[in-house]
């Protein structure tokens, strides 16, 4: 078993990147995602968005790890639920495999919180379980795996970030291209 965690801070309040987070597939900076079902979508009696889905991935592993698996099946799907609480500024999200699960479990899980020192921030934090069964090598390909989710969330993080900055660049160009009944900017948003 093979416990992996990041931990990375967003120059962007809580709600935006919350938009962004739950956009971030399809995305081409990892595509190993290529597809994502949304199966239930609610509003709970607290007001907390529950969202489960499926999401499609492609491995694309390596000859040799799927010599070691003894599987040449690099398709797998993985189950996610996710909880916005909009009172909490909290987004947690936990994803678990289902493909391939005689082999392989990975169990993830993402929390998105307002930075405590500086709420215009949001911090994400992220940690996996992967497990390897019955193969010889399964530290090794263990480590192989921690390595990977590495490099995909540092993808995925990039890509929350753009969207994150286009988000916020669509609300200021929306409010600056207001205009008043007589066609002039609101004084709210006239230059001192």
């Amino acid at each position: 078993m093979k416990i992996w965690s990041t931990e990375h801070v967003f120059s962007y309040p809580w709600e935006t990147v919350v938009k962004a987070a739950m956009r971030k597939y399809p995305n081409p900076m990892n595509p190993n995602v290529v597809g994502v079902d949304v199966l239930d979508r609610g509003l709970d009696t607290e007001g907390r968005l529950h969202s489960h889905r499926l999401l499609s991935t492609e491995w694309g592993l390596p000859g040799i790890v799927r010599a070691i698996l003894g599987t040449n099946y690099t398709q797998t799907y993985v189950k996610e639920h996710s909880i916005v609480d909009p009172e909490k500024k909290k987004m947690e999200l936990c994803s678990t495999n289902i493909t391939l699960t005689n082999l392989i479990s990975v169990d993830e899980r993402l929390q998105y919180t307002p930075h405590p020192d500086n709420p215009e921030v949001t911090v994400l934090t992220q940690e996996a379980i992967i497990t390897v069964k019955g193969v010889s090598l399964s530290s090794y390909l263990e480590g192989m795996m921690a390595m990977r989710m590495s490099a995909n969330a540092s993808k995925v993080t990039t890509q929350i970030s753009l969207y994150s900055r286009v988000s916020i660049f669509a609300q200021r160009s929306f409010v600056c291209t207001r205009r008043t009944a007589a066609g002039r900017r609101p004084d709210s948003l006239r230059a001192s």
